[in-house]
């Protein structure tokens, strides 16, 4: 009783305040496990192995309605490191099986990119662009297209690197969401074979600040360059939660961290830690009012879509 006439007493913008604080709920991300295969292991021709896996990806909507995955396919016979991207397009979100569409994109040699080491495409779309940052194996790099389809490498000065610390080792999985007034990339390094993932921002996805450690250790594990991967982070409302990938395979498994700060999701502690979920270098997106989340099979002879929701804790 006397909560409630407390309440009541309040000055309205109080108590809209107040509401809104109460409504703001933590959520966490629920699979529906409804999963579909939208790509398999690819032939590649003369460079198809019998080892070969698709593993890291991009998954995008192009001009023309639609959907365009590609996917670096290591393990191939390849030169160098083995790897190379192939793409898939698919004619709706929910359609299974989308179309081979081929060999994407090899590294260039003669532009600087290590010999086979084409890595984790990601794709956004701004002021009419398709931009896609990619690994070369040890520094990220920009291509562009005007319909979301054909890319090409945006070349300065002789070089498509956006950026490279020669530190960081295997510079890779590079992904960017905008914050404020500026792009925040999220990327894995391995200095050491001590895998960590970090960001740099920028204003204009050209220029680059330097690095800054924002995830490392804790239960994910430390000292192996495969204990920090692929990460993924989506903004909803004042949270931010960090997908990071632990393991591929059967067993495959991602932890999820929930941070205030875009900065900061843990440095050998798990204070940010809300879970984990059974899967391996994710995608997720809004598309129509509804969730997705693309990823690889258990198998890692594909790539699968399933739908998700964000559920109050």
């Amino acid at each position: 009783m006397h909560r409630l006439l407390l309440i009541d007493t309040l000055p309205i913008y109080l108590l809209v305040s107040l509401m809104t604080v109460l409504d703001a709920q933590p959520l966490t991300p629920k699979l529906n496990e409804d999963w579909w295969q939208i790509a398999d292991n690819p032939d590649l021709g003369m460079l198809s192995d019998p080892k070969q896996q698709p593993v890291d990806f991009g998954i995008w909507q192009a001009s023309d309605g639609t959907w365009q995955l590609w996917s670096c396919i290591r393990k191939t016979k390849e030169m160098g490191r083995t790897r190379l991207f192939h793409g898939w397009e698919g004619s709706d979100i929910i359609a299974k099986d989308w179309a081979a569409k081929g060999i994407a994109m090899r590294a260039d040699t003669t532009l600087g990119e290590h010999p086979g080491g084409m890595q984790a495409p990601y794709v956004i779309k701004h002021e009419g662009i398709y931009k896609m940052l990619y690994g070369d194996w040890n520094r990220i790099c920009l291509a562009t297209s005007q319909d979301g389809k054909q890319f090409r490498r945006q070349v300065h000065d002789g070089d498509p690197a956006l950026f490279g610390d020669p530190a960081e080792t295997n510079t890779r999985d590079a992904m960017v969401i905008k914050y404020a007034d500026q792009w925040i990339c999220y990327y894995v390094a391995h200095p050491q074979d001590n895998g960590a993932i970090y960001a740099r921002t920028s204003p204009d996805l050209l220029q680059w600040s330097t690095s800054k450690r924002v995830s490392y250790g804790g239960i994910g594990g430390k000292g192996k360059l495969w204990y920090a991967e692929c990460p993924f982070v989506v903004q909803r409302g004042e949270d931010f939660y960090l997908f990071r990938t632990v393991m591929y395979g059967e067993n495959n498994k991602t932890y999820i961290y929930r941070s205030k700060d875009p900065f900061d999701f843990g440095l050998d502690d798990d204070r940010f830690l809300i879970g984990h979920i059974p899967v391996a270098a994710p995608e997720v997106f809004e598309y129509d009012e509804q969730w997705y989340i693309a990823c690889l099979l258990p198998s890692l002879e594909g790539i699968r879509l399933g739908t998700m929701e964000w559920v109050e804790e």
